[in-house]
């Protein structure tokens, strides 16, 4: 059986217009894969797809993960398959408390797996492997949350989820440095747990900063619906030192 999460050529359509033109990427569990692109290069679009957003229409290509066909799964499937996307901006849910909103998750996702008691067990294991208070789950989702909080609650809800991919999409989105290294750290701290050592991530982002909290073990640069350029954490640094347009340069002189 073919493992990891792979895309082959997939082209997608939003609203008509073509914004993926032809996707190749093998994520594998255990491993860090960054995605970094200027806005409008498809980085959100390529997350969104892989969720199942009914929003994205499929042109062409394939997904799979670990054999399975992707795209032919509705979204919940998908996540009980084990992807798991944290959004660029989570959404607030007053009245539903954090500790709710993370047990029916993990019940919708893995149903009965896990008895009350050994849930509770596992919830305030994760809550201190990222260092969290545990009075976080008393509070409304993201109800009031600064943006470092919810981006923290959703690695909670990754370390619940226990998925065998996850996709972050722009997490480092509207941090400040100390919530861009707290993050790093929850992420660092999920890698080394049991159940984390076999994830494998898809880090999508604009900026190599967050690279510097989260190792990556290959990079690939996405410009206008399609991967240019891989290689290894020493592109995020070319990003950070030339910028986009360097690589844009380099392609257009390769005649790629």
């Amino acid at each position: 059986m073919s493992t990891g999460l792979v895309t082959r050529g997939l082209r997608v359509a939003v609203e008509g217009k073509e914004i993926l033109k032809g996707i190749d990427l093998r994520v594998e569990r255990g491993r860090v894969h960054a995605l970094m692109g200027p806005n409008g290069s498809g980085k959100s679009t390529l997350a969104f797809t892989l969720a199942g957003h009914p929003g994205y229409e499929v042109l062409a290509g394939s997904v799979t993960l670990d054999g399975e066909d992707l795209l032919a799964l509705a979204p919940e499937k998908r996540a009980q398959a084990g992807l798991f996307l944290s959004f660029q901006y989570p959404a607030a849910i007053p009245g539903v408390t954090v500790a709710n909103f993370i047990r029916t998750a993990r019940q919708a996702v893995r149903p009965g797996d896990l008895v009350p008691a050994a849930f509770r067990k596992l919830v305030f294991e994760k809550l201190e492997t990222l260092d969290m208070d545990p009075a976080f789950l008393g509070r409304y989702v993201n109800d009031g949350f600064s943006g470092g909080e919810k981006k923290r609650l959703e690695m909670l809800q990754m370390a619940i989820m226990g998925p065998k991919y996850a996709i972050l999409d722009e997490t480092d989105s509207g941090l400040d440095i100390d919530a861009l290294e707290s993050v790093g750290k929850s992420v660092a701290a999920l890698r080394a747990s049991d159940e984390g050592k076999d994830t494998g991530f898809l880090v999508i982002t604009h900026y190599p900063r967050i690279l510097q909290h989260i190792h990556a073990d290959e990079v690939h640069i996405l410009i206008d619906g399609r991967i240019v350029k891989t290689g290894g954490p020493e592109l995020a640094e070319q990003i950070e030192r030339d910028g986009y347009d360097g690589v844009r340069d380099e392609v257009a002189s390769a005649g790629v």
